[in-house]
This record gives structure tokens, C-alpha cells and sequence, in this order.
């Protein structure tokens, strides 16, 4: 499959969901994370991975294990899907992917969704799932936080959490995509329209307020990374697509991290769709951004 089908294959399926969402506006909940599964598709399987369940801290999760791999290095990863979709399954495919190129098992969580369980659940059930690795013998140092969409949020939120309760933190962020800004005020989500096949911006204040439950405010530094004081914070890699809707999220992710003094990479890839590493495997473009992010991560070990 040439690389320009692989990419593609991404931009179909979110044309598909946008039509599908379109036709029926009152699409159920239910319906709507079922449609989320098809995550899974664009992803190749990652050859030579091994996948295992089990529940860490009280959270289902999926273990991605390659043959090879660090055992003492995890990435625990926070899956996209609006704060209300998404799951370990629909991201195992790609965790394989960013464990293998790593040389890390990843760890998906299957964390708690609004509107059900609103903020700060997500967070909490990382926080706890992180603490428990702790406990096991983990050294933190060893620790990276990854996610993609909302699940950055999650990721960078709970970085942020572990420094203010005094507990020893992550030595990387992995962010791809990130959405960060639940007040909606990035320019990109309102010029996208003819980039971006997927993120919905009309939907975004119903996300927005699942997330948020009535309770928290959109400006509480933990619900929006944007507010929070980053001193102190851990290394961040972020990637996004040129012309996605959450690209002035990511870039002011970015520069909010460096004005504080945080090593910081923004990768900024061209032409490329929502979470564009979930076509790894599938297009040559995905596969030498994850060589990218493998040569960011083993930085500090040469």
C-alpha cells in the first residue's frame, strides 16, 4: 500500500463518522462510542507485541509488551475520545506501536468517561494507576505519561497533580494532538473547516460540558493545562497535523511550556489528520514521526 493510500485511509474514516454524526445529530452516547471503536482501524498490528489485561490501581488496562523491551520503563497511555469515548482497545494497536519503536511496554488505561464520571475522574484514575506502578518498584524516572486528543489532557493534568501532591513525577509527556483548552478559544478550531475531517466544532461545548459536570470551572488549571503554572514540569514531546483543529492547542501547550522553562519539542507534521500516529504501520509519513519521538525519548540516554 502506497503511503498516500495510508493517509487516506484516516481522512475517509473521519469523513464517514462526520456523515454519520450529520445524518443522525441525536446520535445516542452508546452509538457514539461504539463509532469510536473504529479507532482501531486505520492501525496495522505491530509485529512481535504481546498484549495482557489487568487492572492496575483499580483501573482496567492493557499491557502492550514487546519482545525485547525495557521491562523497567512504561509508558502509561490515556486514549482520545472527547473525554467521553475512546478505550484501551480502541488504542491498543497503536500503544503497540509506541512500545515497540521505544522499546518500552506501554500501559493503556481504560479510565473512567463523562458525562458518568465528569473531571476530575480521569485524572484520579491515572494518578492512581501511576502510584501503584510506584509502589510495585517503578522507579518514577523510568515513568512517561502519553495520550492523544483529550487523553493529552489527561496526561499533562495529571503530571501536573503528582507535582503539587509531592509525589515523585514522570520523566517524559508524550502528546499527540493534544486538547487542552476547554474554554474552545484556539483560533484553529474555527479556520479548520476544510482541514480537518473529524474534530466537530460544534459539538465542542457539549464535550465541554460532559467534562466539566457543572462543577468545575473551565479555567481550573487541572481541567485546562492552559492555566496551570508548568515550572518544574517534565520533558514534553507534542505532535499535531498542519491543519487540524486542535493545532493552536498544541502550540500553546508549546509555548506555554517553554515560557516556563520546560524542554519542550513541538512536531508540527503536514497534511495530516487528528492523531495521525494511529496510521503506524499503515503510512511511511507516521512511521518516521514515532522514529522521531523514539530518538526524542533516548535523548537523554546517550
Amino acid at each position: 500500500m502506497a503511503a498516500d493510500d495510508g493517509l487516506h485511509f484516516l481522512a475517509n474514516l473521519y469523513k464517514d463518522w462526520s456523515v454519520r454524526m450529520a445524518v443522525e445529530p441525536a446520535l445516542s452516547l452508546s452509538a457514539v462510542r461504539e463509532l469510536f471503536e473504529e479507532w482501531q482501524r486505520p492501525t496495522m498490528e505491530p509485529e512481535d507485541v504481546c498484549f495482557r489485561s489487568e487492572t492496575v490501581g483499580g483501573v482496567d488496562c492493557v499491557w502492550a509488551v514487546p519482545a525485547g523491551a525495557d521491562l523497567r520503563k512504561v509508558v502509561l497511555w490515556a486514549h482520545g475520545g472527547g473525554f467521553i469515548a475512546g478505550s484501551a482497545a480502541s488504542h491498543r494497536k497503536l500503544g503497540g506501536h509506541v512500545a515497540k519503536e521505544l522499546n518500552v511496554t506501554v500501559l493503556l488505561l481504560d479510565y473512567r468517561l463523562a458525562p458518568e464520571h465528569p473531571f476530575p475522574a480521569q485524572m484520579e484514575d491515572f494518578t492512581t494507576a501511576y502510584c501503584e506502578l510506584l509502589d510495585r518498584g517503578f522507579l518514577s524516572e523510568n515513568l512517561t505519561l502519553g495520550g492523544d486528543s483529550a487523553g493529552s489532557s489527561v496526561a499533562v493534568s495529571t503530571a501536573l497533580n503528582l507535582r503539587d501532591r509531592g509525589i515523585p513525577g514522570p520523566r517524559h509527556i508524550i502528546c499527540f494532538s493534544p486538547w487542552v483548552d476547554v474554554e474552545l478559544m484556539s483560533p484553529s478550531l474555527w479556520t479548520s473547516g476544510e482541514t480537518d475531517y473529524l474534530v466537530p466544532r460544534p459539538s465542542g461545548p457539549e464535550l465541554v460540558a460532559m467534562f466539566l459536570g457543572g462543577i468545575t470551572p473551565a479555567d481550573d488549571p487541572l481541567a485546562n493545562p492552559l492555566y496551570a503554572d508548568f515550572a518544574g514540569f517534565p520533558r514534553l514531546y507534542i505532535n499535531v497535523g498542519s491543519g487540524e483543529a486542535l493545532l493552536d492547542d498544541a502550540r500553546r501547550l508549546h509555548e506555554r511550556a517553554l515560557a516556563a522553562g520546560v524542554d519542550s519539542t513541538l512536531s508540527q507534521v503536514a497534511d495530516m489528520q487528528h492523531v495521525f500516529p494511529i496510521l503506524a504501520g499503515r503510512a511511511t509519513e507516521v512511521d518516521e514521526e514515532l522514529k522521531r519521538l523514539a530518538q526524542w525519548f533516548k535523548e537523554e540516554d546517550d
